[in-house]
C-alpha cells in the first residue's frame, strides 16, 4: 500500500469520502470542494471499493459513514486502524439511538464526528459546511498511535467571540467583582475538542467520586453528546450526565454541555447551576469553550480551576486567560499528548495557562487543586 504523502504549506488536504448515498457523496463532494484548502481525492459506495481507492493512493482524511453495505463502518474503521491507520471522521446521520455505535467507533480511533449535511436550509446548509470542513482540516493535524504528521497551511476565518453570549466585563467591575467574590466550593471547568473524547475519559476515570462538581464543553454534534455523557456514566465514580438548563453543580457531578447549545456557568450565593443557552456560534462553535470559561471567571472566578484538552482552532483560548485573570488556577495539555495541540497551544501562547501538563498528569492536577481549594475554605 503506497505511503501517503504529507500535506506541505502548497498542497490540499485530499479527503476520501466512502458512503452508500449518491446524493450523500455528492453533497460532500461539493461542500469539502468548495475550501481552498481542501479536496476530493475519491469517493466509495462500500469500504470494499475504499480499500481499492486507498491501494492507488493513501488519503489525508476519510469520512466514513457506519452504516454500509457488504462491511459496516465500525469493522472497516476497525481493519483500517489495525492495518494502515488514517484520519477518519465519522459522518454520519445515526439518531441517539444509534449513537452508542458512534462512541465505539471513536474508542476504535476515529478522530472526530460529524452530522451528515443538512441542506434543507441556507442557515443548515453554511453550519454543516463550517462543522466539515473544520472537521476534515482537524483531523489533517491529528496524531494517533504514536504517528504525528506535519501540519497542513490553515487559514483563520473570521468569527464570533463570547461578546455574542455573555458581554465582557470592563476592567474596574471585574477587579471590583474579584475582591468581594466569596469563598466557594471549587468548581472544575473543562473544554476540549479533536482528541477530547478519549482524553476527557482518561481523566474522569482517574477521579474519585467526591470530586467537586466539573463541567465540560466537547465539541460534539447533538444526540450524540447524551451517549457520551452516559457511556463515561459506565465506567467512572462520578455521576456524569448531559447538562440540562438549571442543573445544580455539585460534588460528584459532571454535567457535559449538549451538542448545538452554549452552557454558562451562573451563580446564586455559594450555590452554583448551569444556563444552557441558544445562540450563535462562537469561535466557530456551539457549544463553545469561549462561553463556558468566561461564564466561569464571572461566576467563579478564584473558586474555579480551568482546564483546556486537545483540540483544533483556537476555542477557549481567550476564556481561559479571562479565567486566570480572575484568579482562576488553569492548565493546559502539553503537545506531547495532544492529538492536535489547537486549543491548547493558543491558550499557552496568550498567557493563559498557568501550568502545562500531560495529560496523563491533568486528573493529579485536579486533585491537587482541590485539595489545596479545601483546605483554605476550612
Amino acid at each position: 500500500m503506497p505511503e501517503a504523502a504529507q500535506p506541505g504549506p502548497h498542497r490540499k488536504i485530499r479527503v476520501l469520502i466512502v458512503d452508500d448515498s449518491a446524493s450523500v457523496r455528492m453533497t460532500l463532494s461539493e461542500i469539502i470542494g468548495s475550501d481552498p484548502e481542501l479536496e476530493v481525492m475519491a469517493t466509495a459506495a462500500d469500504p470494499y471499493v475504499a480499500v481499492e481507492r486507498i491501494r492507488q493512493e493513501v488519503p489525508d482524511v476519510m469520512f466514513l459513514d457506519i452504516e454500509l453495505p457488504r462491511m459496516d463502518g465500525l469493522t472497516f474503521l476497525r481493519k483500517i486502524m489495525s492495518q494502515r491507520p488514517i484520519p477518519v471522521v465519522i459522518c454520519s446521520s445515526l439518531a441517539e439511538a444509534g449513537s452508542d455505535t458512534l462512541m465505539q467507533a471513536l474508542e476504535a480511533g476515529a478522530v472526530d464526528v460529524v452530522t451528515k449535511p443538512r441542506v434543507d436550509t441556507a442557515e443548515f446548509l453554511k453550519e454543516s459546511r463550517m462543522r466539515i470542513c473544520d472537521a476534515a482540516k482537524a483531523a489533517a493535524h491529528a496524531k494517533f498511535r504514536g504517528v504525528h504528521k506535519p501540519a497542513p497551511r490553515l487559514t483563520v476565518e473570521a468569527k464570533l467571540n463570547a461578546d455574542a453570549i455573555i458581554p465582557p466585563h470592563s476592567e474596574a467591575r471585574a477587579a471590583s467583582q474579584r475582591a468581594k467574590m466569596p469563598v466557594t466550593e471549587p468548581i472544575i471547568c473543562i473544554g476540549a475538542s479533536t482528541g477530547g473524547t478519549e482524553a476527557l475519559r482518561e481523566v474522569l476515570e482517574a477521579l474519585p467520586a467526591t470530586t467537586p462538581g466539573i463541567i465540560i464543553v466537547q465539541h460534539m454534534p447533538e444526540k450524540f453528546t447524551n451517549a457520551f455523557a452516559r457511556r463515561l456514566n459506565g465506567i467512572c465514580a462520578m455521576e456524569i450526565k448531559e447538562a440540562e438548563d438549571g442543573d445544580v453543580v455539585q460534588a460528584g457531578r459532571v454535567l457535559i454541555a449538549p451538542g448545538n447549545l452554549h452552557m454558562a456557568l451562573h451563580r446564586a450565593g455559594s450555590r452554583y447551576t448551569v444556563n444552557v443557552i441558544e445562540g450563535p456560534h462562537v469561535s466557530r462553535h456551539r457549544p463553545s469553550v469561549d462561553v463556558m470559561f468566561r461564564s466561569a471567571s464571572q461566576a467563579a472566578g478564584k473558586n474555579a480551576m480551568g482546564i483546556i484538552l486537545t483540540g483544533m482552532g483556537d476555542d477557549g483560548a481567550r476564556g481561559l486567560l479571562e479565567m486566570r485573570q480572575a484568579g482562576s488556577y488553569t492548565v493546559a495539555q502539553d503537545e506531547e499528548s495532544s492529538v492536535v495541540f489547537g486549543m491548547p497551544k493558543e491558550a499557552i501562547q496568550r498567557g493563559a495557562a498557568t501550568k502545562v501538563v500531560a495529560l496523563n498528569r491533568v486528573a493529579n492536577e485536579i486533585n491537587t487543586y482541590v485539595r489545596t481549594a479545601l483546605g483554605a475554605i476550612k
